[in-house]
């Protein structure tokens, strides 16, 4: 898939506040600073669609970005940074929940985490919450130039073990700075989008 065109449609913090449900949607979830504006960016091809920060945190709102004008990617709230006083941290999960419970064109949620360390707690209960809600399947392994080419497989592993994926279940290495992975990610995104 080669996106042409990208562009901010919404940034929300209610219901009432989302785009008109009418088309297909791929949200991006992940804890703070695991690298998901990067991401998105490169994935776009737009060095400044997302806002990089280096302050863990920064997407605060569920951003919906209007893509090709064929379908969404759904930028939600980072999660898991300490420094948030825990009643934003809890707005935000209610705010993904009533997302999740209430798009008809969310077809998939990729979870973006480290490709560096094990899996976090909140990393884990979040997959736990797209299982539940029949959105899991595509994790991206951020920030893959940290790690050697040997690593590279032991983490993983890692990874596959610590949130239980299952052998359909995909684990796509990315690095934004490199620029690798993305094209393989995007390729993952078009079958979806074919279904």
């Amino acid at each position: 898939m080669i996106i042409k065109k990208a562009e901010l449609e919404a940034v929300t913090a209610r219901k009432d506040q989302y785009p008109e449900d009418n088309l297909k949607e791929i949200a991006f979830a992940g804890r703070s600073n695991v690298g998901k504006s990067s991401l998105l960016n490169l994935l776009t091809g737009r060095k400044k669609l997302a806002k990089v920060s280096g302050n863990p945190g920064k997407t605060r709102t569920i951003n919906f970005y209007r893509i090709n004008d064929t379908f969404r990617i759904v930028d939600l709230p980072g999660y898991g940074y300490a420094k948030v006083s825990k009643s934003v941290s809890e707005s935000w999960g209610s705010m993904m929940e009533t997302y999740f419970q209430n798009r008809q064109g969310l077809i998939k949620v990729v979870q973006l985490v480290d490709i560096r360390h094990a899996p976090s707690k909140q990393d884990v209960q979040m997959y736990d919450f797209l299982r539940h809600y029949g959105l899991d399947g595509l994790v991206a392994a951020t920030k893959a130039d940290k790690v050697s080419r040997n690593e590279l497989q032991k983490c993983i592993r890692q990874i596959r073990t610590t949130l239980k994926l299952s052998a359909d279940d995909k684990v796509i290495p990315v690095s934004s700075l490199n620029k690798t992975g993305h094209e393989e990610l995007l390729s993952e995104m078009e079958i979806l989008l074919e279904d």
